[in-house]
């Protein structure tokens, strides 16, 4: 037996070899004599623009967007990625109660007396405020920390993040918000808040920085969170009521046209690989699909295929024109997609090789569908093939917001036991 990995649209070489690596030591680890090969097309059917862009009009990256929430953590972790500062400056402008302070017009207290002014006022003179100290941690942090040594440098490399992490530490140690949020911290209760409102500022920013490229699972970036905030001198819990009531109301709010403003820009500009591949596909997929072929019948004995995003898009078409054909695909016996759009192009009529309300033909085989619910490009596939039993849907919660998700899938050990079970009742051997 063996497994063949084909990737999404947007990667090359660099990206692919990467997400390869986790596919290649988790399947191996469940699978020990099998064998584990990639099909890498990126830089071969891959887009690329001839005319170095020209055709697009003011040429720049735009801002990350964020989803339609699901739930309350999901969306205030995209609000934080879209402003990383948010939390310090809801710090930074509303505070902490000090004494003598007064509510607002709603009952909430604004931090701020007419007498003693606000939190700050309180700290005795020549020593130094609760909240600069924890600023000065994080100024102290090391900018660039090895893979070895310590737990957060191979967290920072193994996510993909730590080449924006320095940068991330500017961010939010050089900000205007960090140093208001920090003067208003009189105590070490509210130091410890604002040394995790800082912790989550630096995990956001590197996060938003690499976009797509980071493979980082919700645990990890909790994780991340924890260990910057106890380098900081607090204790790894969420901000507290105050941040927690402004954000969390807010964040709730989030609806899919932030998304779909935010990133018109980017999907133009900032993401031609990704567009352009699917376009590409959409005109000449017969020269991916043809490779794909090649590449599976070099080796006829039992496959699994596993095609991430546009990867499985073409095992589906691949599949079907050759089942349809009376000629399917030697070795093919279980199918994988992982954050697919096929079953939507298919309700769509956009899927090259089956019209809306056709059935598979037989002689397609097992058809295992992961999604993510977070994940705005996986979707499902058993409700539109009713009554299919080669066809299922499994779902894989990864704690991130879109786009993170969608790559989040390759960390989830739950998708790598669904697989096994797949194999196992496909009884391949």
């Amino acid at each position: 037996m063996r497994f063949l990995f084909v990737h999404g649209t947007g990667v090359r070489r660099e990206r692919h070899d990467r997400l390869f690596a986790q596919v290649r030591e988790r399947l191996t680890a469940r699978f020990p004599g099998a064998a584990v090969d990639s099909c890498y097309w990126g830089d071969r059917f891959g887009a690329t623009l001839g005319a170095g862009g020209r055709s697009v009009p003011g040429l720049r990256p735009g801002p990350q967007g964020a989803p339609d929430p699901v739930d309350a953590e999901t969306a205030e972790w995209a609000l934080l990625l879209a402003d990383p500062l948010c939390e310090l400056r809801v710090l930074a402008e509303a505070g902490w109660a000090g004494p003598g302070d007064r509510g607002d017009a709603d009952g909430e207290d604004t931090g701020y007396d007419e007498d003693a002014g606000y939190g700050d006022a309180f700290a005795m003179p020549g020593v130094r405020a609760a909240g600069d100290r924890v600023l000065a941690l994080l100024e102290g942090l090391p900018p660039a920390p090895p893979p070895t040594g310590d737990e957060l440098g191979a967290l920072l490399h193994g996510t993909g993040l730590a080449a924006g992490f320095a940068a991330a530490l500017d961010t939010a140690a050089g900000s205007a918000e960090a140093a208001r949020a920090a003067a208003r911290a009189a105590d070490e209760p509210q130091a410890r808040e604002l040394a995790t409102a800082l912790a989550r500022a630096v995990t956001a920013a590197a996060l938003a920085a690499a976009t797509d490229e980071a493979d980082c699972t919700g645990a990890e970036r909790d994780r991340l969170v924890e260990l910057l905030t106890t380098r900081l001198g607090g204790d790894g819990r969420v901000p507290g009521a105050r941040v927690a009531a402004v954000l969390g109301r807010l964040a709730l709010r989030v609806t899919t046209q932030p998304l779909l403003d935010a990133r018109r820009g980017s999907l133009t500009a900032g993401a031609t690989p990704v567009l352009g591949d699917i376009l590409r596909y959409q005109s000449r997929g017969h020269e991916l699909r043809d490779f794909l072929h090649a590449r599976i019948t070099a080796d006829p004995g039992p496959t699994v295929l596993i095609g991430h995003s546009l990867g499985g898009i073409a095992l589906v078409d691949l599949l079907t024109l050759a089942a349809a054909r009376g000629e399917a695909v030697p070795g093919a016996e279980l199918l994988v997609t992982v954050g697919s759009q096929a079953p939507f192009l298919y309700e769509l009529g956009a899927l090259t090789a089956l019209e809306p309300g056709a059935k598979l033909p037989y002689g397609f085989p097992r058809w295992l569908n992961v999604y993510d619910r977070h994940d705005v490009l996986s979707y499902l596939a058993a409700p539109v093939f009713p009554g299919d039993a080669r066809v299922s849907d499994h779902e894989v919660r990864s704690r991130q917001p879109f786009p993170a998700c969608h790559s989040a899938y390759w960390k989830q050990d739950s998708l790598y036991e669904r697989i096994e079970q797949a194999v196992t009742e496909a009884e391949i051997g």
